[in-house]
C-alpha cells in the first residue's frame, strides 16, 4: 500500500545531528486524513500534523509502533536501508490518506517527524484489516 514517501526537512537535519536512531528509538506511524496539507519546511513535530489524525474503530490515537526494525548496508544496491514489520490494524473501520513516521518521545511537541507516505488516495477498511505493506526494498533507502 505504501506508495510515495516524502521526508520532512527537519528530519534531514536530525539525521545529520544524530538526533534520531531509527533502530533504537520508538518509531511510530500515525494515520492522517485527506485534509492534511503537507509542509515539509514547517512541519517538524507530531503536534504540527496531529489535527489531521484519523479516528475510528480499531485505531488508537498516536498510531502504531514499528516492530522488527532493522538498519542494514546493501552493498549490491549501494544503499543504507531501514525496514520494519508491515503494519496492520485488524478489524478496523478507518479511512486514511497518509501515514506519518515519527520518533515518539511521549510529548507531541518534541516528537520529531521523519516522513509521510501518500497512499495516492483514501484507503479504507470497514470492519477488516487496514495494512501498510512496506516496499520489499525497505521503508527508507539512502543511496
Amino acid at each position: 500500500m505504501a506508495t510515495t514517501t516524502t521526508f520532512y526537512n527537519s528530519y534531514k537535519l536530525n539525521t545529520l545531528d544524530g538526533a534520531i536512531d531509527l533502530e533504537n528509538d520508538t518509531i511510530k506511524v500515525m494515520l492522517l486524513t485527506s485534509s492534511y496539507t503537507a509542509d515539509i519546511d514547517a512541519d517538524a513535530f507530531i503536534d504540527d500534523v496531529s489535527a489531521n489524525e484519523i479516528s475510528g474503530t480499531g485505531y488508537t490515537a498516536g498510531g502504531q509502533v514499528l516492530a522488527g526494525k532493522t538498519t542494514t548496508q546493501d552493498n549490491t544496491d549501494d544503499e543504507g536501508v531501514f525496514d520494519a514489520t508491515d503494519l496492520n490494524w485488524s478489524t478496523s473501520t478507518i479511512t486514511a490518506r497518509y501515514g506519518v513516521l515519527y520518533k515518539d518521545t511521549g510529548t507531541p511537541s518534541t516528537s520529531p517527524l521523519i516522513c509521510y507516505i501518500d497512499f495516492d488516495g483514501d484507503k479504507i477498511s470497514s470492519g477488516g484489516d487496514f495494512t501498510i505493506q512496506w516496499n520489499s526494498e525497505g521503508i527508507i533507502n539512502v543511496n
